[in-house]
């Protein structure tokens, strides 16, 4: 049996690289849930498709095929047969991706493959709604937040490294609009699952908060 562990969220506090970090040290198959909702976005970017219409958005993602692939122990991002690993990082994509994800048609075409590969092998997954909705029987689950300064402080040197021009105002009123989006959107909304473990990870270093993990996760395989 395929030990699961879900790790959920808001954006910007650190679920991808944490999780990446866990997975290796667990020797599990790390799955970035966002990046698969990435693609689907910069697909229906590439389209022109109005999200709204709901019959314009069902033919859409029926010509998009998201797939995932790992070269040396790193997920690889496919949108139909195109490596898009790198393009689903843009700041366009990012701003766009929290609206597209809130659609149900969008939810439910990723859902199938998000779930095989949990029963398949042990798989440490980040994402909104992991252990509410995805992998609600996940063996260990972890709810990662941080203050809204903390994550646009840490948005901000990111981009700032990438020599990319940024306002850390602006990306602090991203970031909080962005969290009103996933915690009241319709369809499975973000929340901490009620056995999920709660860690703020404002005051606390990428290496306390993945040694946190790993520990909790060893003490239950």
């Amino acid at each position: 049996m395929s030990f699961n562990i879900a790790i959920d969220g808001p954006a910007g506090a650190g679920k991808s690289t944490i999780a990446k970090r866990a997975a290796k040290e667990l020797s599990f198959t790390y799955v970035d849930t966002g990046a698969m909702y990435r693609a689907i976005t910069l697909g229906l970017m590439r389209s022109g498709t109005d999200i709204e219409d709901a019959r314009a958005l069902e033919e859409a993602l029926a010509d998009i095929e998201v797939t995932i692939d790992y070269r040396e122990g790193v997920q690889q991002v496919y949108l139909n047969g195109e490596n898009v690993s790198g393009q689903i990082r843009t700041e366009e994509v990012s701003a766009r991706t929290s609206a597209c994800a809130a659609k149900p048609q969008v939810r439910a075409k990723l859902t199938d493959l998000q779930r095989g590969l949990a029963e398949r092998e042990n798989v440490l997954m980040d994402g909104r709604d992991i252990g509410t909705a995805i992998l609600p029987n996940a063996q260990l689950k972890i709810y990662l937040t941080a203050s809204i300064e903390a994550r646009a402080e840490r948005r901000y040197r990111e981009l700032v490294e990438r020599g990319e021009e940024c306002s850390i105002e602006e990306i602090a009123k991203d970031i909080e609009e962005r969290d009103y989006r996933d915690m009241h959107r319709q369809t499975t909304p973000l929340m901490q699952a009620d056995d999920a473990i709660l860690i703020d990870s404002s005051d606390m270093t990428i290496e306390e908060v993945t040694a946190r993990i790993v520990e909790l996760a060893r003490e239950r395989i």
